[in-house]
């Protein structure tokens, strides 16, 4: 079977990009097979590959082992630190490469039903507010992620904390809200699933800022949080902590998993 020798990236496009470039000069320079540097670094071949491609994000640890091995100092931890730091333009493909990975999901959402519970003609109903182009196309693309996600053989845990206000918000009209708010009743009762409401009387909280995720994959943590016309993805471990003591502050203003059902069914009593 042929050995496929794929060309190195751009290391111009990002700092990510350079940090990948950079790692497959060295082991080539050092003449290095990617399995024997994955025994370097107590990872597979496959992971090395991934790295060299900008698939996979290499871990401090890792490079820490490859700069004692290289003799280069500290040199690939920083330049891991400053592709953290730097704006990536594939961080859109490396979240979703991250929530396919994800052993948990926390996610706290101010206007609307996260993605990945939501009902197509809800995910329509948002797109089509957006006065994008392409609407089917775009409701596609979401429906095809939220099946990646939640149908994976080895389930995530999801907790989500929502304002009160997004059962409210008859995004689509009343009938699309009854569907909607009937699916996410029937996802409160899955074993892999918390979720809980904060009620306009706990005040201000932290969430006020804007939607985010905090993603744990195994063995560490990154942040997807939301804004206007896209988002920032976090990987820097201090900034890290700083979302997850925002999700615990505004979960301790959030309701209890039994009156938050209860408050999802006076509300689809509402849209009957």
């Amino acid at each position: 079977m042929p050995v496929i020798v794929r060309d190195p990236l751009d290391p111009t496009l990002s700092m990510w990009h350079f940090l990948a470039f950079y790692l497959r000069f060295l082991r080539e320079r050092d003449g290095l097979s990617l399995t024997q540097c994955g025994q370097i670094i107590g990872a597979a071949r496959s992971t090395v590959s991934n790295m060299e491609a900008g698939r996979q994000r290499p871990h401090e640890e890792q490079l820490a082992k490859l700069d004692a091995k290289y003799g280069t100092g500290r040199l690939l931890q920083l330049l891991l630190w400053f592709a953290r730091m730097a704006h990536d333009p594939d961080w859109g493909q490396q979240l979703i490469r991250y929530e396919e990975r994800a052993l948990a999901i926390r996610s706290y959402h101010g206007h609307a039903i996260p993605r990945q519970f939501q009902t197509e003609e809800y995910t329509r109903a948002l797109v089509e507010a957006a006065t994008v182009e392409d609407v089917e196309g775009i409701v596609a693309r979401r429906l095809a992620r939220q099946r990646a996600l939640l149908d994976r053989e080895r389930r995530a845990f999801f907790w989500v904390i929502m304002d009160e206000g997004v059962l409210s918000y008859r995004v689509g009209g009343q009938e699309v809200m009854r569907e909607q708010l009937s699916y996410l009743r029937r996802v409160m009762d899955l074993p892999n699933i918390i979720v809980r409401f904060v009620q306009p009387s706990a005040g201000a909280h932290r969430g006020f800022d804007g939607p985010f995720q905090v993603i744990s994959l195994d063995g560490r943590d990154v942040v997807y949080a939301g804004a206007q016309n896209g988002g920032r993805l976090i990987e820097a471990p201090g900034e890290v902590r700083e979302f997850w003591t925002k999700f615990e502050h505004i979960g301790a203003k959030a309701l209890s998993e039994d009156t938050s059902r209860a408050l999802v069914e006076q509300y689809l009593e509402w849209y009957a």
